[in-house]
């Protein structure tokens, strides 16, 4: 069945926010019916001059599987926590079960209603001060760019609004659609690291050595044994230096990052191969089937096999 997806644009909406979701889903084909709604069927006006007439009013909420808020300037939600009647009546009539989803301001408006209270999420950097101000109870990481909470999930600011979009397309359909819609959208299908990159070292000091070309070459042998003193030495950098280069280019340590990309690999492996599961776990570097199934597990929740039933493609 097709899956009905309510965008609901707050008046001063961000539009470059407003317009992610179809763009990410809209190239895998009819899984997904997105709605750009708005709170009372008046014009919303976005931010940068202009007002929309949308086609979609609040009733979309209430027949949505999947309610994403977009940025906004909202006064209430993002000067003194209040929420306005019109907007908190839209949102009580969303049914218990919806997937919420909010991108970079919208995260404020989901705080207001109580939805994030006691939950991790995330928002734009640059927000983050007054956010905790305003909600203290929500357990908010800035270092993210998306966090996935099951049935709610929050990203940082513009672009990290289609990296979480790609996520969830990923866990609904796999990586080969996720993958698709990524090259449709002209964008990596997964960005490494999170916020901090850009809010602390937005580029890297003059003369300093990139991991780029290790990480590279890392990406070519995952299933070698690629230990922390052998990433080094092909960079050409010691343990130490390697180490904290590479956590400020990616938001991760080397470990973290080299389990996330094999993950990534068994995925995909999984999904486009008859390989036993064994093999599946070699060849992604994970050793064995009990690795692999116990990081699956940790990370999806899903068995190797389970995984594969649910997101390979039918023949």
């Amino acid at each position: 069945m097709t899956h009905v997806v309510a965008v609901l644009a707050i008046s001063e909406v961000i539009g470059y926010d407003m317009t992610i979701p179809a763009m990410v889903f809209d190239p895998a084909g009819d899984r997904y019916d997105v709605r750009l709604c708005s709170v009372d069927n008046e014009p919303v006006q976005v931010y940068g001059g202009y007002q929309l007439m949308l086609k979609y009013g609040p009733e979309t909420l209430a027949e949505a599987d999947t309610v994403i808020v977009p940025g906004t300037r909202i006064s209430g939600p993002r000067r003194y926590g209040g929420l306005p009647g019109e907007v908190k009546e839209a949102l009580d009539s969303i049914r218990p079960g919806t997937r919420i989803m909010s991108i970079c301001t919208g995260a404020f408006v989901l705080a207001a209603a109580g939805l994030l209270d006691g939950r991790p999420a995330t928002t734009h950097w640059n927000h983050t001060q007054k956010f905790r101000e305003l909600y203290p109870k929500v357990l908010l990481n800035e270092d993210v760019l998306f966090v996935d909470d099951g049935d709610i999930l929050t990203s940082a600011g513009l672009v990290a609004g289609i990296d979480l979009c790609l996520h969830v397309l990923r866990n609904d359909h796999g990586s080969e659609v996720a993958n698709h819609a990524a090259r449709y959208c002209v964008v990596p299908s997964w960005r490494d690291g999170g916020q901090r990159q850009f809010i602390e070292r937005p580029l890297p000091e003059i003369g300093e050595a990139s991991t780029a070309a290790t990480r590279s070459w890392a990406l070519a042998r995952l299933a070698e044994d690629l230990d922390l003193d052998t990433l080094a030495g092909h960079a050409k950098m010691s343990v130490r230096t390697f180490s904290r280069r590479f956590r400020a280019e990616t938001g991760m340590s080397p470990g973290k990052w080299l389990l996330h990309q094999r993950l990534e690999h068994a995925r995909h492996l999984l999904e486009s191969t008859d390989l036993a599961v064994d093999r599946v776990a070699s060849e992604s570097g994970l050793g064995t089937a009990a690795s692999l199934r116990q990081h699956l597990r940790m990370s999806l929740g899903v068995s190797p096999l389970g995984y594969r039933k649910a997101f390979r493609p039918p023949s």
